[in-house]
């Protein structure tokens, strides 16, 4: 299987009369923004505020039934149980909703399945335990829009169970006492696209409210909405949920209140990752914050994430984000030796595929996802990672925005114990008899849908512009953007004939490529990470696309940009021989 090129797609210009609206923005600014669809100019001011509307709770179906319910299990003081899920997302779901029940009175407890043991998702046998153990209200976050069975299994134990969750919803709801999920087929709630703790948080914004209108609880409440927000950002960013909208307000907000370091287990964790009070960013989140959460999950048992949120004690979260700093650690190893022999299975069984799928005893669940993930970002292929047990295998699917994965293996049902996901990921558990069937019927169902499409991976440039325009006032404008994330990316430029006057490898193994790049007036810092096998490979004159950023170092700061990818100057559709030829180590290596 050969590895594709990366295609340049630039934005289309914003006309010049939309431009001169914003005579106080710089024009790449305001391009920027037009080309996210921001072109309102009360939209921009407030976006530049990071101010943006927040939806009414209320408004998504199933929230008053599911606030009654849980008013009367307060009152009468019946124990309830929040049901979450072993990754960042679901443990930050999980700590949201557990401190505010408690917060009011409640009797709750929390239950984070194992990923081994258990696997994803509501489970007959936990069920049948809680309601051994006194529970009588069952709510989840993060999952269980697909648990029909499980939640019939429920009703037969006299369980109420209300369900929580923003995952694909299949051809019919569990008939809980309530079903909110925004992506529900007559869901009006403007935001389609929250996080499992952004439903959570919905749900903690109803009770709260509705307690400040109603009291259900006589002791007083020290719990605000905004008390939460921390959680909010560190699962909405950690599970790639789309940075616009009501996610993008609450990110914001979040990320306010992270950097102030008001929660114990928050600051213990970003003093692990080296990062300091009032420096964490989505970008922070995304690379060194959520990774470490999601380790425990993934490794052992995601209760230490939990447990590092829940603290009140410093030094109860030191030992704990301690703990989660060594499993990230052992999780990168693991996912290295998973990755090649991945990787080498995957093209082995399958070479001229367009889906890719590898697995094997030996690849551990937790990690089969992030190799999945890997072997798209090599390949710009789905790719399918499973690991195979004793009677059934547990997998995992990642995926491009040409095939969607999750209405694949609705195809699939048929040989699948459960599924669900979006449609970029998605998970399953199939018995090991229907496993051969299920490669073969993915397979076929993406040669068949990727027939015909050129499957390159896009870069989304923002503009085209001159290295002489960025600046300093640009790059503070630009900071305003931010969270940056999913849906809201870090913003792109494309030079082009940029000359050359260094490249060397840095870091460890050269693995990085650090250049040094002028436009005939200024010299700048060019760094290209995972990319030093391109050291002395690059001609005199190149194009580069980039992000510009600040390097601090020492305490000094330099604007420097962030290479994303380079060629040599001109080269467009035609690839010279002699480029292709130098290239094949960096495309074998994932360069694109």
């Amino acid at each position: 299987m050969s590895i594709s090129l990366k295609r340049w797609q630039v934005a289309p210009p914003a006309p010049p009369s939309h431009i001169a609206r914003f005579p106080h923005l710089h024009p790449i600014t305001v391009q920027v923004l037009y080309n996210r669809g921001i072109t309102d100019p009360a939209d921009v001011a407030a976006f530049l505020r990071g101010k943006g509307d927040e939806a009414n709770p209320f408004t998504l179906p199933g929230m008053p039934t599911a606030i009654t319910r849980l008013r009367q299990a307060l009152r009468a003081g019946e124990p309830i149980a929040v049901y979450g899920d072993f990754d960042a997302d679901g443990v930050t779901a999980t700590a949201l909703l557990v401190q505010t029940l408690r917060a009011l009175g409640g009797h709750v407890r929390p239950y984070i399945p194992h990923r081994v043991d258990e696997g994803y998702g509501l489970h007959k046998e936990a069920l049948t335990q809680l309601v051994r153990n006194g529970v009588r209200v069952v709510v989840t976050v993060d999952c269980g829009v697909r648990s029909l069975d499980e939640v019939a299994h429920a009703n037969r134990l006299g369980l109420d169970v209300i369900i929580t969750d923003h995952h694909s919803v299949g051809p019919q709801l569990p008939e809980a006492v309530a079903v909110i999920d925004p992506k529900r087929a007559d869901s009006r709630y403007p935001f389609g696209e929250l996080a499992g703790v952004g439903v959570a948080y919905k749900l903690v914004q109803a009770l709260l409210r509705s307690h400040h209108q109603v009291p259900v609880t006589r002791q007083e409440v020290r719990l605000e909405e905004e008390d939460l927000v921390d959680l909010v950002a560190l699962g909405t960013v950690a599970d790639l949920a789309p940075l616009l909208g009501e996610n993008r307000t609450l990110v914001y907000k979040g990320l306010e209140r992270i950097n102030r370091m008001e929660r114990p287990g928050i600051e213990a964790l970003c003093r692990r990752a080296g990062l300091k009070p009032g420096r964490v960013d989505a970008t922070a989140i995304g690379y060194a914050l959520g990774p470490r959460l999601n380790a425990a999950g993934r490794l052992a048992h995601a209760k230490v994430a939990y447990q590092l949120l829940e603290t009140e004690y410093p030094a109860e979260a030191e030992q704990l984000a301690e703990e989660l700093d060594r499993l990230n650690r052992e999780r990168q190893q693991l996912t290295l030796e998973i990755q090649e022999r991945a990787r080498q299975l995957a093209l082995t069984t399958a070479e001229e595929a367009p889906l890719l799928f590898a697995a094997a005893p030996d690849f551990l669940a937790g990690i089969v996802g992030l190799v999945a993930s890997r072997l798209v970002d090599e390949f710009y292929r789905p790719a399918v990672v499973v690991e195979v047990g004793e009677d059934v295998s547990r997998g995992s699917c990642r995926s491009i925005p040409e095939f969607h994965i999750t209405r694949a293996l609705e195809e699939c049902a048929h040989l699948l114990l459960r599924y669900g996901g979006h449609a970029a990921a998605a998970g399953f558990t199939v018995p090991n008899e229907h496993l051969d069937a299920l490669a073969d019927r993915l397979r076929r169902l993406a040669t068949e849908q990727l027939a015909g499409v050129e499957l390159v991976p896009v870069l989304a440039v923002d503009a085209e512009v001159k290295l002489a325009q960025m600046s300093w006032e640009l790059e503070r404008e630009l900071a305003q953007l931010e969270p940056c994330g999913y849906a809201n990316p870090q913003p792109l430029f494309l030079s082009r004939n940029v000359r050359l006057l260094g490249q060397r490898a840095v870091g460890n193994e050269g693995r990085h490529l650090k250049l040094t790049l002028s436009d005939g007036q200024v010299v700048w810092d060019g760094i290209a990470f995972r990319q030093g096998e391109w050291a002395g490979k690059l001609p005199d004159r190149v194009d580069l696309v980039y992000h510009l950023e600040i390097n601090e170092w020492n305490d000094q700061q330099r604007l420097q940009l962030n290479v994303q990818d380079v060629r040599p100057a001109g080269w467009e559709e035609t690839i010279p021989r002699l480029w292709l030829d130098q290239s094949e180590g960096g495309r074998e290596a994932g360069m694109r």
